[in-house]
């Protein structure tokens, strides 16, 4: 007699883990950011991504990052088959703060850098301080010069 134990959750996490990723091979594309003084930084690794495939988009807040690892064509056995294949697609908000018409993007070694401005109505400025004595006797000049 066998005796077969069974787990109603095994097919459930075999299918999250196909779509949303273990952490040994994740289902959207390993990003790392950060800030360095008035720009921040948003790298993606895309090994084996051809640059011609990766398309950005920015529509309102949203940028919108889709790339494409191609399929092999031709008479070949997988033996192990690891590194997803196919469109991968990415999106992030970002805030009001960053000047999103002037991001720069290149690629090299499989890893796609975006630097993202800080948008000038959001650095800090320094706001200088009048008395009220300043302010009376400018509207009196005022007033004696309209004379």
């Amino acid at each position: 007699m066998l005796l077969r134990t069974t787990d109603p959750f095994r097919d459930f996490d075999r299918l999250t883990q196909q779509l949303l990723g273990t952490t040994s091979r994740p289902a959207v594309m390993p990003m790392d950011a950060w800030r360095e003084g008035d720009r921040f930084v948003i790298e993606f690794d895309l090994p084996g991504v051809a640059k011609e495939t990766i398309d950005l988009d920015v529509e309102r807040n949203v940028l919108t990052v889709r790339a494409e690892r191609g399929t092999r064509n031709g008479d070949w056995e997988p033996l192990a088959s690891e590194r997803p294949r196919g469109a991968f697609s990415r999106q992030l908000v970002l805030g009001d703060n960053l000047d999103l018409e002037h991001i720069e993007a290149s690629y090299d070694a499989g890893v796609l850098r975006l630097v993202v401005p800080v948008a000038e109505r959001a650095k800090p400025r320094r706001i200088e301080i009048g008395s009220a004595h300043d302010a009376v006797q400018g509207s009196t000049e005022k007033q004696a010069i309209e004379a």
